[in-house]
């Protein structure tokens, strides 16, 4: 098997996976930034669910307008900011302790070899670098993730 396959088939709890199976994978991480998120928040409320899948496995970083260039980007990170408090998200990046999502979480550990990491972004497949599986989704997929995991 690639290393795609063995990191897939071991977040699926089987032996082996190949090209065309449809398999259900638990996340290590689900990433948003202060664009995506809202819409994935939105997402996540309009499901009903009252938490998120695990508090530690989620990440939300505000990177694309750090500090806010006008009203609703602030609009925005706000929104961000208060799902962060309200489900207590460990992995939350306040303005000032944050920087490039891609780039903060390797570097506060969060993500490694042979981790399964999906974010609403289209860089996350940055994370392949570090022997992980890491794949971009759209708003509306991440917001069932929060959900999922």
């Amino acid at each position: 098997m690639t290393i795609t396959e063995k990191i897939l088939a071991a977040h699926a709890g089987k032996s082996r996976v190949a090209p065309g199976d449809h398999i259900e994978v638990g996340v290590d991480l689900a990433l948003a930034n202060d664009i995506t998120a809202p819409m994935a928040i939105r997402v996540f409320e309009q499901l009903g669910v009252k938490q998120v899948f695990d508090r530690k496995r989620v990440a939300l970083v505000p990177d694309h307008f750090v500090p806010n260039k006008d009203i609703p980007s602030a609009q925005q990170a706000r929104i961000m900011s208060q799902f962060a408090a309200r489900h207590k998200i460990v992995h939350y990046f306040e303005a000032g302790d944050a920087g490039i999502e891609h780039v903060i979480l390797p570097e506060k550990g969060l993500v490694g070899p042979g981790d399964l990491v999906i974010g609403a972004d289209s860089h996350t497949c940055t994370y392949g670098a570090l022997g992980a599986f890491s794949a971009g989704m759209g708003s509306t997929d991440l917001g069932a993730i929060l959900a999922t995991g």
